[in-house]
């Protein structure tokens, strides 16, 4: 008998090609062998929140072995101006977390719910944590509405969740 899931749905996604930039080998390295780094999954999008939460990550967590994913999801990845965009905003961001942390960047432009669909990364990508900011409704809104943060802190099994409360004004960090 063969058991069928009924909570399981596919979804869509376009990896997105960040610019390569490698860091350099540590001595004593083989070619290609990675030893001690670390998959560190961040939901990303346009808000200042998701920015402070990105530089959050780069100041507070990452170690310059480490890879970090970054994960934009949206209503479709077969609409090229949305694509445009998004693989603008994770090219500036593979760039700067480079620059800033010295750190290798993946990026991929999922389609569907975005909790869902940053909750599913990180069952497939099993990283050292997931981390994400807050849009900063009141708990009331939350409550109404529902919220991203709220539904991955509840329903992401896989690593431990990291909500970054953003500031005040969205400024960043670095």
């Amino acid at each position: 008998m063969e058991t069928v899931r009924e909570d399981v749905e596919e979804y869509s996604w376009r990896d997105v090609k960040v610019p390569a930039l490698e860091t350099q080998p540590e001595v004593g390295k083989e070619a290609g062998e990675r030893k001690g780094g670390r998959d560190i999954l961040v939901a990303v999008d346009h808000g200042p929140k998701s920015k402070f939460a990105f530089d959050w990550v780069l100041a507070h967590l990452c170690r310059t072995d480490d890879t970090v994913h970054l994960i934009h999801a949206v209503s479709s990845v077969k609409n090229e101006i949305v694509y445009e965009m998004s693989e603008r905003l994770m090219e500036k961001l593979a760039i700067e977390a480079f620059q800033v942390a010295m750190v290798r960047t993946k990026a991929r432009i999922v389609e569907g719910d975005t909790g869902k669909a940053i909750c599913k990364e990180a069952d497939r990508l099993k990283p050292a944590a997931v981390v994400m900011g807050t849009r900063g409704r009141g708990i009331i809104q939350s409550v109404l509405q529902g919220s991203v943060s709220e539904y991955c802190f509840h329903n992401c099994k896989s690593a431990p969740v990291i909500i970054v409360p953003g500031k005040a004004g969205g400024e960043s960090l670095t």
